[in-house]
């Protein structure tokens, strides 16, 4: 059985809810006010794929403006990251450029190529939606997301699925590699 170790990166801006999907998905608990991240926070998740076992190593990135001269440092070394925003919040959405620009620059700076999905938080605030869904899905598109979902993690809907994906996103490239 081969075992792969990944980085994951979860960033986007302070209160998208980064460290309630996290979480919801590590702890299968939800609370409605975790303390704020300061810098980041480091998790671990051991999974099995068929025949393979991933350590998953999950960064959850603090959101503020404050901390995002780490966010280099950060993705380095990175095989994954989930952007998030949240669809109740149209600055979040808008924010997203800054992400992908450190992140893209980042990713050139070091010669990596890091896998990544567009994830909207909070579907069960659904009532008081602002960004619609065609508008992230054709964002996710023209930016070369991976895939893109929505999710709650206070319900729970779609969490497994987002990493999920991402760590078989993840495995692919890496057995990818291993062939070459």
């Amino acid at each position: 059985m081969n075992e792969y170790k990944f980085k994951l990166c979860i960033i986007g801006d302070g209160g998208v809810g980064k460290t309630s999907l996290t979480r919801r998905y590590l702890e299968g608990v939800f609370k409605a006010n975790w303390k704020m991240t300061i810098g980041v926070d480091f998790y671990l998740k051991k999974l099995n794929f068929n025949d393979q076992k991933v350590s998953l190593q999950v960064w959850d990135f603090a959101g503020e403006e404050k901390f995002r001269f780490l966010l280099p440092g950060i993705l380095m070394g990175a095989n994954g990251t989930i952007f998030m925003y949240d669809i109740t919040r149209y600055s979040t959405f808008n924010n997203l450029d800054h992400w992908l620009e450190v992140f893209n620059d980042t990713n050139k700076e070091h010669g990596q190529v890091i896998s990544k999905i567009l994830v909207g938080s909070k579907t069960d605030l659904n009532d008081n939606r602002v960004v619609s869904k065609d508008d992230a899905i054709r964002y996710a598109e023209n930016a070369n997301f991976s895939n893109y979902f929505e999710c709650s993690s206070k319900s729970g809907d779609n969490v497994e699925e987002v990493f999920d994906r991402i760590a078989r996103i993840m495995l692919e490239h890496a057995t990818q590699l291993k062939v070459k």
